[in-house]
């Protein structure tokens, strides 16, 4: 199995057959969390740290079930009462971590580049779970192990992000990770909600639902982030939903058989119909979730095998 990296920082960074490899041993995972059995013992003897400077819910346990399902000793450290607020610096508080000999270190960071700070100061396996604005590559992996699962391939599909992409690290992998993967990809939103520079990212732009998603495959909708707005990049919520909210009416431009994605937490009336998002037959939003579990399993599993045979080297 073709996986080289010793970190999981970001998407950029990845080959597609690596990329390939951690969807189809998390295909393996799937199967094991669904039987009654859920339990291997592929980490057996390590230690996984997880470290949220973020608040999360979903990330933050779906690391922490993946681990305990490999076998790991899982410790999870809630830093916002941590040493950090106490004055300690991100560098300190690694070399701290790294006293205690971990195998495997989760970090969630509200800075862009500082995951990758960490790992420069470690002599374990660092993920990242989310980095400013920068990636999330769990989260695209999880993804694409959904929309493969749904459509049997990941090359060559139609997919439009739409919403808030100028915040999302969960949009900024995805595309990544969609490119490489030589799919079609469009984003739809404001322009208010667009980077800077989007132009050279190799993807279609529009404020248009009805041509964004026209004969789309994938439909992957995104939470406004307003913890990370400074200013006024929405009229009102009741008008973001009018003309960016995902509805039944606007999917009708999609492929007929268009799946409905999104990272969560949703904002139901605000990105996307409650009803929507709860049909079982276009929404694959709970699938995401399974499949994060298998994926982190994956990840873990693989930076695993590479971090022991590099210390056996």
């Amino acid at each position: 199995m073709t996986f080289r990296a010793s970190h999981l920082l970001g998407i950029e960074h990845l080959a597609p057959d690596e990329i390939t490899a951690v969807l189809d041993l998390a295909d393996t995972y799937v199967a094991l969390n669904r039987s009654d059995a859920k339990h291997s013992d592929a980490l057996a003897g390590l230690t996984q740290i997880n470290m949220f400077f973020e608040s999360s819910t979903r990330t933050q346990a779906s690391f922490e079930l993946a681990g305990k399902r490999l076998g790991a000793d899982v410790m999870s450290m809630q830093m916002q009462a941590s040493s950090i607020r106490k004055g300690e610096t991100l560098i300190d508080t690694a070399l701290t971590l790294n006293a205690m000999r971990p195998d495997l270190l989760v970090v969630r960071h509200p800075h862009s580049g500082a995951v990758d700070l960490l790992a420069q100061k470690v002599n374990c396996a660092v993920l990242n779970a989310g980095d400013g604005r920068h990636e999330h590559p769990t989260q695209a992996l999880l993804d694409a192990l959904t929309i493969r699962r749904a459509k049997g391939r990941l090359h060559r599909l139609t997919v439009a992000i739409c919403g808030d992409i100028a915040h999302s690290r969960v949009a900024r992998s995805n595309i990544l990770l969609l490119g490489k993967m030589e799919a079609r990809i469009r984003l739809v939103g404001p322009p208010t909600l667009m980077p800077a520079g989007i132009a050279d990212w190799g993807v279609e732009v529009t404020d248009d639902m009805a041509k964004g998603l026209a004969g789309a495959d994938v439909v992957m909708m995104l939470r406004l982030q307003r913890e990370r707005m400074d200013g006024a990049f929405i009229p009102s919520e009741r008008e973001y939903y009018h003309r960016f909210g995902l509805d039944a009416r606007k999917l009708a431009h999609a492929a007929p058989d268009a799946i409905v994605m999104h990272p969560g937490p949703m904002n139901r009336g605000v990105e996307i119909d409650g009803t929507l998002a709860d049909d079982i037959n276009r929404s694959v939003i709970q699938e995401q979730v399974e499949m994060g579990v298998a994926v982190r399993m994956a990840a873990m599993d693989l930076l695993a095998r590479n971090l022991q045979a590099a210390r056996a080297a």
